[in-house]
């Protein structure tokens, strides 16, 4: 059993070069791929144009905000939800509080510990770093710390020094 696969371009490229534009294409079309598929995003039908807005505004702002979260707790790649959920959502959390103190201790079941420890210990270091300076900062600069943050991969830098400079 063979399987044959034939690619007809006019395009003048090497045929490396004609394989990543292939693979690139195939990266954009997965994004589309994960929000109807992993996310619901063609699961509703209704008579209502209205309706139908809401819900995929709803699913792209759901979708967008995952994302987000993700990037910041593992940086290295894209992970799809169908990985991402299953990971990060598999742990059930308890707050204790004693002598004026909150300790939150989160226990998972997933098996890949080490991975989710590393992921809400960087999350929670960028937030704690936020909350001490976020009076600091305005709104706008608070949401483009946590954007830069999240994209510093793409970027290839850390985020910019927002704090105001010492006297």
């Amino acid at each position: 059993m063979y399987e044959y696969s034939v690619l007809v371009t006019n395009l003048e490229d090497e045929l490396v070069t004609l394989m990543q534009h292939y693979r690139d294409r195939a990266d954009c079309e997965n994004n589309f791929d994960e929000t109807k598929n992993q996310w619901g995003w063609g699961g509703f039908v209704t008579q209502q144009l209205q309706t139908s807005q809401i819900m995929a505004r709803m699913v792209a702002l759901v979708y967008n905000w995952w994302n987000l979260f993700v990037r910041l707790a593992i940086p290295d790649k894209h992970h799809e939800a169908i990985t991402s959920r299953p990971l990060m959502l598999s742990s059930v959390g308890r707050l204790t509080e004693s002598a004026r103190q909150r300790r939150m201790v989160i226990t998972t079941t997933h098996g890949e510990i080490e991975t989710i420890q590393l992921a809400y210990a960087r999350v929670n270091a960028f937030f704690s770093m936020l909350k001490s300076t976020a009076t600091q900062l305005s709104h706008s600069e608070c949401w483009r710390l946590i954007v830069t943050k999240s994209m510093e991969v793409f970027m290839g830098q850390s985020p910019p020094n927002l704090l105001p400079h010492p006297i």
